[in-house]
């Protein structure tokens, strides 16, 4: 008896929980990471699947930032530096102690390409509320680059466009 009134009362939380939801929106817009000195935030709905570190297979006469190919659950996707694209060099390799916070965080798969990005680090889920201000992309910026948050404490976080990364001639082009 004492197990149904405490499903009960699960599920009546549950239901609380998920009309408090859908009344106030969903404030998550973005993954925030950290790559390299940076922090970077990913639109959510751009993003896919995030994985433990897996060592990449090498594949040869590729550019610095193209660490290879991994198999994540049962898919073979390329794996990016995220740190060594966006800083525009190959950032030093870390030994595997060092992969220990370390994730790919897969582009969504109706972007079409099968792709991780290796972060750092995952920082949460951000929100604008999260932030004090913003800056547009200054004129010349590569075009994937979407806006530069910056939060409460001064830390800058560049907003990446996923899907204008996904078409980008340079981002699919990995031959050295």
């Amino acid at each position: 008896m004492a197990a149904r009134e405490a499903l009960r009362e699960f599920q009546a939380r549950l239901a609380d929980r998920l009309q408090t939801a859908r009344t106030a929106g969903v404030s998550a817009s973005w993954l925030a990471v950290e790559a390299g000195d940076a922090g970077y935030l990913l639109p959510l709905g751009q993003a896919g699947e995030i994985f433990p570190w897996t060592p990449p297979q090498a594949v040869p006469y590729t550019l610095p930032w193209f660490l290879g190919v991994a198999n994540l659950r049962g898919g073979l996707y390329g794996v990016v530096q995220l740190s060594a694209f966006a800083g525009g060099q190959a950032a030093a390799p870390a030994g595997e102690a060092a992969r220990g916070q370390s994730r790919l965080v897969a582009l969504n798969e109706a972007l079409e390409v099968n792709c991780a990005l290796l972060v750092d680090r995952l920082a949460g889920l951000r929100g604008v509320e999260a932030f004090v201000t913003s800056e547009a992309p200054a004129g010349g910026s590569p075009p994937w680059q979407g806006d530069t948050y910056i939060d409460s404490a001064g830390r800058r976080w560049q907003e990446i466009q996923l899907a204008a990364l996904a078409q980008l001639p340079e981002f699919l082009s990995i031959g050295a």
